[in-house]
């Protein structure tokens, strides 16, 4: 389901973004999620002519309920923080963790590139509105690595060291990228349980 939020995607896209899930594994978690109309198989039109799987209308309504559980995961005491994330999973962390109160009066909008994949990211009224894709008229935008993207928003990198190094390209207004980049607070972990 998280794969899906974003948009369609080949079985092989699938199987990449969730590298320990065995193909017997995928093809019948997938089944069952198309019997219970959560998702939708389809073939392509030419040139691609690729069968593609997305969510139904149905299965979109998760939303919420699945930001929610990741915002609950990411306060777990045992969460593996050295876990490898897809390149979908760190946006939909971005958009999971997102701070409205932190956005302000930010009214802003960019284009993140990550490798080959392209990603856009709008921001005004508090709200936050990103997906797959390129930006229209972006006002900056960030090029870089999934875990430079991670250090730079979680781990407390700062960009203009990230600049310096090489392991971000910037076009556009840096102020504006550096205001992207604090409104994601990785919230603090709860106690572990078993404590006196």
């Amino acid at each position: 389901m998280r794969e899906l939020l974003l948009g369609p995607k080949r079985f092989t896209d699938l199987r990449a973004g969730i590298p320990h899930a065995s193909p017997n594994v995928l093809s019948q978690r997938l089944r069952e999620l198309e019997q219970a109309e959560v998702v939708l198989r389809r073939k392509l039109p030419p040139p691609a002519a690729s069968r593609v799987y997305e969510l139904t209308d149905w299965g979109r309504q998760l939303e919420p309920v699945i930001f929610a559980l990741g915002r609950w995961g990411v306060r777990s005491p045992a969460l593996p923080r050295e876990a490898h994330l897809s390149v979908d999973s760190h946006l939909l962390a971005m958009r999971t963790l997102f701070d409205p109160h932190a956005a302000d009066d930010l009214s802003a909008s960019y284009e993140l590139r990550l490798g080959e994949d392209r990603f856009y990211a709008r921001v005004a009224d508090g709200r936050l509105e990103a997906g797959r894709g390129a930006a229209d008229q972006p006002d900056a935008i960030i090029e870089t690595d999934p875990g430079t993207l991670a250090a730079l928003l979680w781990e407390g990198r700062e960009l203009a060291e990230a600049l310096r190094s090489g392991d971000v390209e910037l076009l556009g207004d840096t102020e504006l990228a550096r205001r992207l980049l604090r409104l994601f607070p990785f919230p603090e972990a709860v106690a572990a349980a078993g404590g006196t």
